[in-house]
């Protein structure tokens, strides 16, 4: 059993704030400045605000920061049942928050994975709303080709078919513990009283006392669309502001997709970014932000300076 876990430095408080028809959990740490604009961090895919937490604690800065729970994880939650979720949305929902928090100001955007790529394609399409960005292993996704897109849309709906027989449904964990230890092994760097902080963030108990993810079964479900690497990088070619591309030095990309995707292909693509800089974060997997938060953290304020 853990008997330890971490403590947090820098506390969170929460908001929510509506955006779209759903009320937004919004992490916040720091007050608002008038010397530096906010710093925006956006999750992963799974993920939640609260994996920002090691991190935070390791910047040196002290900064007004602003984390929200993306839609259909953590506390931000539909009032109604949600059978599939498009990435346009994601866009819409960070325009709206940035409303919210910054209008007219230009942030600072850091993105992790799938919040790496909302952030990028936010960037591009939203130039003026962004001073300085940095992508954490926001990879995009493989390359497609017009002759998948049947398949996927079939998929699709069988996909859909299977959510509403139960089929795709989340694993739930007998305890707080049970879900620490799944955390660890997935990151083999996790440490045992980091896993259990990171727990009581990433699952809560049922009325059945089980602990359950704070991540709608939904987001398991394929993308109808394919991903356009042509439509990515028009737009990856419009970001105008400086960009911080940061990888792990575990490959994350050899990993999952094996050769339908490397990181040669990644940085290829990157190379359309008008202004393009490189790291790599040492002894660290695709969750950096939890194995390395010092280092990354010197990293990020150094770039943001």
């Amino acid at each position: 059993m853990i008997r330890r876990m971490y403590q947090a430095l820098k506390p969170a408080r929460s908001e929510h704030i509506a955006v779209r028809h759903l009320s937004y959990h919004v992490r916040v740490w720091g007050e608002p400045s008038p010397a530096l604009p906010p710093l925006v961090l956006v999750h992963g895919w799974m993920d939640v605000s609260a994996s920002w937490q090691f991190m935070v604690d390791a910047l040196q800065a002290s900064r007004w920061i602003i984390a929200p729970d993306w839609r259909g994880f953590g506390l931000t939650r539909a009032s109604a049942p949600v059978d599939s979720y498009w990435f346009p949305d994601y866009l819409a929902d960070l325009d709206t928050l940035l409303d919210h928090y910054a209008p007219g100001i230009p942030v600072d955007l850091v993105g992790h994975s799938m919040g790496g790529n909302v952030a990028m394609v936010y960037s591009g399409v939203r130039p003026q709303r962004i001073r300085r960005l940095v992508n954490l292993e926001g990879f995009g996704m493989p390359a497609t080709r017009p002759a998948q897109a049947p398949g996927r849309y079939a998929q699709w709906m069988d996909e859909l078919k299977a959510l509403h027989l139960g089929d795709s449904a989340l694993k739930a964990y007998e305890s707080v513990d049970a879900v620490a230890r799944r955390l660890m092994k997935t990151n083999r760097r996790l440490p045992a009283d980091k896993a259990e902080w990171l727990a009581r963030q990433w699952a809560a108990p049922n009325a059945q006392g089980q602990w359950e993810i704070l991540g709608d079964a939904a987001h398991k479900v394929v993308s109808a669309q394919l991903y356009r690497v042509d439509e990515a990088q028009e737009i990856f070619g419009r970001i105008s502001a400086p960009v911080l591309s940061v990888t792990a030095s575990d490959d994350s990309l050899g990993q999952w997709w094996k050769d339908r995707f490397t990181l040669d292909e990644f940085h290829e693509r990157m190379k359309v970014v008008p202004q393009l800089r490189n790291e790599v974060v040492p002894d660290a997997g695709h969750m950096m932000h939890h194995d390395q938060p010092q280092l990354l953290a010197r990293m990020i304020e150094s770039f943001l300076a």
